[in-house]
């Protein structure tokens, strides 16, 4: 019994050293995973601190590229600015504008659009944001080509085109029915054709209307209408009644364009060649037309005059031609004497292509004091003093294409709490744009 029991008590002093042991590793090796998990996990939030750095660092970058994309755009529209003298836009057509005209007392402003629309805006205020317009649908299948007024702002003349050839229609106010319907009364009165006259000029097109009161000699201050067509010949048109007054032929194989002077006596034509041929409007004593022949030529330029305008007294003719010259033209002479019109100044035309090499106008307008002419090559806008040729203002982009009309308002007209002569351009851009005339140069 004495013998057994050292050997027990050094059993359990060796089983408790074992347990010690294994408890102590177990321990050790249990505080060496708590302090990796520990020290993961210390680490983990440092990696993702640096990766929301990167992060934010590359949604910083996008932010800067974003905003800095903006500035560009910002920028572009900056230098994409009105031009100073850009008054405002009428929107709205569907296709190309090709024809512009104010009435006599520059209220209302008749566009011609390829959608098959005309369109009449009200100018109660040119900086206005939008514009009241009346819209009259043209026939079917007519291609509207040019536009005139006839006698008031209530009466238009409207050219267009079809496969068949041209045709003339005068739109007026049809006058409201007397009934005692009030809402009826209170309605705006439709246009409705007054007259209309087809295949004018046989298949050709009609490229140019032009309309005024005839105040000269015997004249009765009717509305003289007058067609030009794309071959050789000329119409006149009474304004009011549409009755055929009269027509020339140019004899120049194909014409550009024709004009009217403002007091009804003459006409004169660009066509194929360097000459420009006038011819005097004669009135019976009762006012109506006797006879239109041919009184004056106007000879000078080398090349083919590309368009021309009448001065406001009718005195005067302005050309431009592909020879890259204006002149002005002294049209008031006796020619029944045979004295001939006379070459009052030359111009160069200031306009140059990349290489240096003169373009020439395609249209030109004279403002209603003859002060500014207006020319355009293209989408290029000029406007020139006729005193000395010099270019006044120049717009390069006028529109974004072709010009394909322009006209100076008769009138004034109010823009904000002033009142001045506006410039109205059209374009193959579905646009309709008012400009400011420019500040002439002290003398």
């Amino acid at each position: 019994m004495d013998a057994a029991l050292p050997i027990a008590v050094l059993s359990v002093i060796i089983g408790a050293l074992i347990v010690f042991i294994v408890f102590g590793n177990y321990f050790r090796k249990r505080k060496a995973e708590v302090q990796s998990i520990a020290s993961t996990e210390t680490v983990e939030p440092s990696r993702n601190h640096n990766q929301n750095q990167k992060q934010s660092v590359k949604t910083s970058k996008k932010s800067q590229s974003k905003s800095h994309s903006h500035s560009q755009a910002a920028d572009k529209d900056t230098n994409k600015k009105h031009h100073s003298l850009d008054l405002n836009t009428l929107k709205g057509h569907g296709d190309s504008v090709t024809g512009i005209c104010f009435s006599p007392d520059a209220r209302n402003l008749a566009t011609a659009c390829g959608d098959g629309v005309l369109r009449v805006f009200k100018l109660d205020d040119v900086t206005n944001k939008s514009f009241k317009f009346l819209r009259i649908n043209l026939p079917a299948g007519g291609h509207p080509t040019a536009v005139a007024f006839s006698d008031d702002a209530s009466s238009v003349v409207v050219a267009c085109h079809t496969l068949s050839g041209s045709s003339l229609y005068m739109y007026g106010e049809e006058k409201p029915k007397a009934t005692g319907d009030s809402k009826q009364q209170n309605k705006l009165p439709l246009p409705e054709i007054k007259w209309e006259h087809g295949k004018v000029h046989d298949k050709r097109a009609i490229l140019t209307l032009a309309g005024t009161k005839a105040t000269y000699g015997t004249a009765d201050g009717s509305t003289v209408i007058v067609s030009c067509s794309e071959g050789t010949d000329i119409a006149l048109w009474h304004g009011r009644s549409g009755k055929a007054l009269g027509h020339v032929d140019t004899n120049q194989l194909k014409n550009t364009m024709a004009a009217i002077s403002p007091d009804g006596r003459f006409i004169a034509a660009a066509a194929f060649t360097a000459d420009v041929k006038v011819w005097e409007i004669v009135y019976s004593k009762d006012g109506s037309v006797k006879e239109v022949p041919k009184v004056m030529q106007l000879k000078g330029h080398k090349s083919a005059v590309t368009w021309l305008c009448f001065a406001p007294n009718s005195e005067q003719v302005i050309t431009a031609s592909k020879d890259g010259s204006i002149r002005i033209w002294n049209i008031n002479v006796r020619y029944h004497l045979d004295e001939d019109p006379k070459t009052l100044k030359v111009f160069p035309i200031p306009l140059r292509d990349a290489k240096g090499t003169p373009l020439h106008y395609d249209r030109m307008c004279l403002s209603p004091d003859g002060k500014i002419l207006a020319a355009t090559h293209g989408s290029t806008l000029q406007w020139l003093s006729t005193e000395s040729g010099q270019v006044i203002d120049s717009a390069e982009k006028a529109h974004d294409g072709e010009i394909t009309d322009m006209a100076w308002s008769p009138a004034p007209v109010p823009i904000g709490d002033k009142k001045s002569v506006v410039l109205a351009t059209a374009s193959v851009d579905k646009k309709v744009k008012l400009w400011a005339p420019p500040v002439l140069p002290s003398s």
